[in-house]
């Protein structure tokens, strides 16, 4: 007789999950006896800790479109999802943690862990994700297994939580008695597609055709609806400037001449200039977050705004689009396109040019730092060192804090497509390794890059055993410059440059994560000189296994523009006291006629 770890494992391969990432309990012991013996349509990878289990299955989820699947058992195990939870939610990631639980009558004693490990699990994963369940008998868990999935992949993605008690578990499974049946629309994201009225479609074109200095700014959402094709194809035709949020880099290749990258304090100096000259900008499947919408001075006054998303909600946060299309990205774009009829390329004769002018700007402000040649070393050197290297369907997974700013601004999409992975939906130090984890086990046959500070990598270094006993071709940069960078320059510039609590390294103590890697048995390079770094990247990068290159980096570089112009300004611009952060008025975007 099979057992209830034996239904799980089965409904999830035939959900297609390839990979299962996390960690097994004495609760959870039936689904990996399940998953183990279904090895040749479903695996297990085993995390070294349940926070990167999430991050992993993350990582899974952003490059295959399909819900990330992670497990842990009751207690301290799931209290250490939240991190990839909240990651997953505000980036509008699909996935599952399949959560063990005590017996279904030992949940009355589940305060200050009177059983074992207890708490009041459920109402803990309803904060932190779309939705969470508690399976109360074996009976409801098919149908539940089912919802998780519509749920996870549904308009707006996101991460639930099943949570199976131990009981349920390991009950035996008849499946003549229960039957297994799965909705094969939710495999993959996005479960259903929409379009906004025909009515809705005319307007926002016959906005487009009236403005004379379009432009398009592509979040998140873009490679949440697989569009990068099409919202690169409507780019060509648009004649206008097109960027990005992190999230959204790779809309469309940043080799085009109207593309002038990262919308970001971190991202590209040209973005952030152009886009405040606009005329009309188009939010496509961006939810214009503090970052992307540079604090919320974006939408100017004077801006008309086409949003497009499949979320009502976010049409109208921070401001009252001029036109709102209520659709999936992919569909909406195309119909734009379509109802645009001849392209407008090539019609805004000054737009180009003036785009063309501030990129030629912004390229020769970096060209000085990508040759330089000091020591420590410039991490733009080490970026387009790496961007040499890259072929086209390599991955960059970063970490969150400078080095995603670097990534962004010095290595630029080639083409249409989630090449770049950022964890920005709450940008928490630490995702790189085990988000590539989750990449690399999806895509088998690419090379995966990670870059992080020696801080974020420090977060997880234990998991580059994960990746050594997988096999994985991941080459981790780490530009180590001995600090929590933002966190250093932070204090510096705004509290009299006091440091405290941001060194990481001191005479006393000095970490090697080349050699810590070498220990763990990946490949350890350590590089010291810049005339070191290509051929350093060239060994990682033909190792058939993991491999830490740490490059040794100038600890008051910054790819923050703000930072860059305090820092050669000298002065210190310290908060006054009593001074209120608060979020910019509520707005209505004009309309261009």
């Amino acid at each position: 007789m099979a057992h209830i770890g034996d239904l799980v494992a089965e409904m999830l391969a035939q959900y297609e999950v390839e990979v299962v990432f996390g960690m097994p309990g004495g609760q959870t012991a039936a689904l990996h006896d399940g998953i183990s013996r279904r090895n040749n349509r479903i695996r297990h990878v085993l995390m070294r800790d349940e926070r990167n289990a999430a991050y992993a299955a993350d990582g899974y989820a952003r490059v295959t479109g399909k819900p990330g699947v992670c497990d842990v058992t009751v207690g301290p195990g799931a209290n250490l999802l939240p991190a990839g939870f909240i990651e997953a939610l505000n980036a509008s990631i699909p996935m599952i943690g399949i959560v063990g639980d005590m017996p279904v009558d030992w949940l009355p004693l589940q305060d200050k862990g009177i059983a074992s490990q207890g708490f009041d699990q459920l109402s803990f994963f309803k904060s932190c994700s779309k939705d969470a369940w508690l399976v109360p008998s074996v009976e409801a868990l098919p149908e539940l297994i089912r919802k998780a999935f519509r749920v996870a992949t549904s308009p707006r993605p996101g991460p639930v939580a099943l949570i199976i008690p131990h009981d349920i578990f390991d009950a035996d499974w008849d499946e003549k008695q229960l039957p297994i049946m799965i909705d094969n629309r939710a495999v993959a994201t996005p479960l259903l597609r929409s379009m906004p009225p025909a009515k809705d479609i005319a307007d926002a074109a016959r906005l487009i055709r009236q403005a004379k200095k379009p432009a398009i700014v592509c979040g998140g959402g873009v490679h949440g609806s697989s569009a990068a094709d099409a919202v690169t194809a409507f780019a060509d035709r648009l004649g206008g400037l097109a960027v990005s949020s992190l999230s959204g880099k790779g809309s469309v290749p940043e080799t085009r001449d109207y593309a002038a990258g990262v919308l970001n304090p971190l991202g590209s100096w040209a973005a952030i200039e152009l886009i405040k000259e606009a005329d009309l900008i188009i939010w496509c499947g961006s939810k214009v977050s503090q970052n992307t919408g540079m604090n919320w001075t974006l939408p100017t006054p004077t801006q008309a705004t086409i949003t497009i998303d499949i979320d009502p909600l976010e049409h109208g946060r921070t401001f009252r689009p001029t036109v709102a299309l209520l659709g999936d990205v992919r569909e909406t774009i195309s119909a734009v396109d379509t109802a645009l009829g001849e392209s407008l390329a090539g019609t805004h004769p000054e737009w180009d040019q003036r785009i063309a002018e501030i990129k030629a700007e912004g390229e020769l402000q970096k060209a000085s730092e990508i040759a330089s040649d000091s020591v420590p070393i410039s991490p733009p050197r080490v970026m387009n060192e790496i961007r040499l290297r890259l072929n086209e369907d390599d991955i960059i997974v970063s970490d969150a804090s400078f080095a995603a700013g670097w990534i962004a601004g010095y290595i630029p999409a080639t083409k249409p497509g989630r090449q770049f992975v950022f964890a920005r939906g709450q940008g928490g130090l630490g995702y790189s390794v085990p988000g590539a984890i989750g990449v690399a086990a999806a895509k088998t046959e690419a090379r995966i890059i990670t870059v992080a500070g020696d801080g974020a990598f420090s977060y997880t270094i234990g998991e580059l055993t994960t990746m050594a006993q997988n096999h994985q071709h991941v080459v981790n940069v780490v530009i180590n410059n001995g600090r929590l960078g933002w966190i250093q320059l932070w204090q510096e510039l705004f509290f009299s440059k006091n440091t405290q609590s941001a060194v990481l390294q001191d005479d006393n103590v000095n970490p090697g994560y080349a050699a810590a890697a070498q220990a763990l048995g990946l490949k350890g390079i350590l590089v010291e000189k810049p005339q070191d770094i290509g051929k350093a990247l060239d060994e990682a990068f033909a190792y058939q296994g993991p491999s830490v290159v740490e490059v040794l980096i100038d600890d008051r570089a910054t790819p923050i523009h703000s930072f860059k112009r305090r820092m050669r300004e000298g002065g210190e611009d310290r908060p006054r006291p009593g001074t209120v952060y608060k979020l910019r008025d509520w707005k209505i975007s004009p309309d261009l006629s």
